[in-house]
């Protein structure tokens, strides 16, 4: 049995999927690894690269973009290793960061999830450590208020009372780099794929911790991420999966009446913004960023935000 299979999901990203498996590939004496690559029917010739190039691969393309968790859940059912790790294709895997995760999964059996310190390409820290949102994280986190918000309600959303290379129990990591003990996978299931994108992650560390699981942020690991890179290319859907994730959470947690409420004042938010960028390239600021912006806001509230 392999000690970790790494579930990497791609789309568009190849010269960064090259460099994380370059990563991994380094680390391999460490472990017995098994690395899965479900490509999201990426149109850079990522699943031609990857079989020349990388042929220890597992490589599961797809005939079309299924999402990001539909592909998690498709690597996470080919898995063999006593662990799993889902792994963003535009992170860089640092010395020694996979074989400290698996041992520290090895000496804690009752962690369930663990999360890596992550650090940006300049080197400065990328907080991925996080406890549950509350109401008000949900009308500001992400929102054009976000500014505005009491200090505290996104301190502790950030969790950042935790010192970066602390070993602490939080509420959940972010799926960037999020390793897993089979058995918990096998207890709570996999990946929830109502969320399309975004959240994903949140909702299986919420029902680890309602199992009883614990949920480790590990700071003495670290990876590089990227960020984002294969969510740049989507605009407004970006938007759009972002803010129904969010949504699809606090229904699930809070209620539909708050969820309701949530989707009001999202909306509400978006044709402010909408208004205000119109506004502001009437008068000449950046006529085309503001078009561009426009063209976003219109999309979100053409959608209507509704939550499957």
């Amino acid at each position: 049995m392999f000690d970790l299979s790494i579930i990497i999901v791609s789309w568009n990203v190849a010269d960064l999927l090259a460099a994380c498996l370059d990563s991994i590939a380094a680390q391999a004496d460490e472990l017995r690894l098994e690395v899965i690559v479900v490509d999201s029917a990426s149109s850079d010739g990522t699943p031609a690269r990857v079989q020349a190039s990388y042929p220890h691969v597992k490589l599961i393309p797809q005939t079309e973009n299924l999402g990001f968790t539909r592909c998690n859940n498709i690597g996470l059912g080919v898995a063999s290793g006593r662990y799993v790790l889902l792994l963003n294709p535009d992170t860089i895997v640092l010395p020694g960061a996979l074989s400290q995760m698996v041992a520290f999964l090895d000496a804690h059996p009752d962690v369930g999830f663990v999360g890596p310190r992550t650090l940006n390409a300049d080197g400065t820290h990328q907080s991925t450590r996080r406890r549950f949102p509350t109401l008000a994280t949900g009308l500001f986190e992400s929102t054009w208020l976000q500014p505005f918000a009491p200090p505290g309600v996104l301190r502790r959303y950030y969790a950042a009372d935790i010192p970066d290379d602390a070993v602490a129990d939080v509420d959940w990591v972010q799926g960037s780099a999020l390793m897993a003990r089979r058995e918990l996978v096998e207890q709570i299931g996999l990946l929830d794929e109502g969320y399309i994108m975004y959240a994903e992650e949140l909702d299986w560390c919420r029902r680890a911790k309602d199992a009883g699981w614990r949920v480790v942020y590990l700071g003495t690991a670290a990876i590089v991420h990227y960020g984002g890179k294969s969510a740049e290319q989507a605009g407004a859907r970006k938007h759009i999966l972002f803010q129904t994730s969010k949504l699809r959470y606090f229904r699930k947690y809070h209620g539909a009446a708050i969820a309701h409420g949530l989707r009001a004042f999202l909306l509400l938010s978006y044709l402010w913004q909408l208004g205000l960028e119109s506004l502001k390239g009437l008068v000449g600021h950046k006529p085309q960023m503001r078009r561009a912006r426009v063209q976003t806001y219109w999309q979100v509230l053409r959608s209507g935000l509704k939550v499957s």
